[in-house]
């Protein structure tokens, strides 16, 4: 089962990951994944009822050393039920989701490319273009959308970032 939207026009998104548990290496290595695990309401209703195939995201990694922009994904499917939820071994399970009735949803993404370093959470708070974004006033979220003008600016600086290694 998947959920129809509407292609008529690309979307773009910010999609957290630790990169302990997941980083653009490893889609990088895998070339395409599922987006699993997401548990928020608000984050899943984006990735089910807004994301669409072709759709790009910004590959933050969050809830490590360095946090920020590590690179591009591609959205590489619609969604479809997130069956980590019905695994009661797994970090995952949900039992009031089950496969009648799925509570959370995910998609498969795809790599495009990694940024040469991290492009800093800090460094992107102080880029004027990026000020309004909804990652700094919602930033619990795993799954915002962005602005495709902020969408480019974070591509063009993250092409660019070389971050001093101590």
């Amino acid at each position: 089962m998947s959920v129809e939207k509407d292609h008529t026009q690309q979307q773009f998104w910010l999609m957290k990951s630790e990169p302990d548990v997941f980083s653009i290496r490893d889609l990088e290595a895998r070339g395409t994944f599922r987006w699993d695990g997401v548990r928020n309401f608000e984050a899943r209703n984006f990735l089910r009822d807004r994301m669409h195939t072709g759709d790009l995201a910004i590959f933050y990694h969050s809830s490590a050393k360095t946090i920020g922009a590590a690179g591009v994904a591609k959205i590489a499917s619609n969604a479809y039920p997130d069956h980590t939820a019905w695994d009661p071994k797994g970090p995952y399970f949900d039992a009031r989701s089950t496969e009648e009735r799925p509570l959370w949803w995910m998609v498969d993404v795809a790599f495009v490319e990694a940024f040469p370093d991290i492009l800093t959470r800090d460094a992107m708070q102080s880029e004027p273009a990026l000020a309004d974004m909804l990652l700094w006033k919602r930033s619990r979220l795993s799954i915002v959308p962005i602005e495709k003008c902020a969408f480019d600016r974070i591509v063009a600086l993250g092409r660019k970032i070389k971050n001093a290694r101590a």
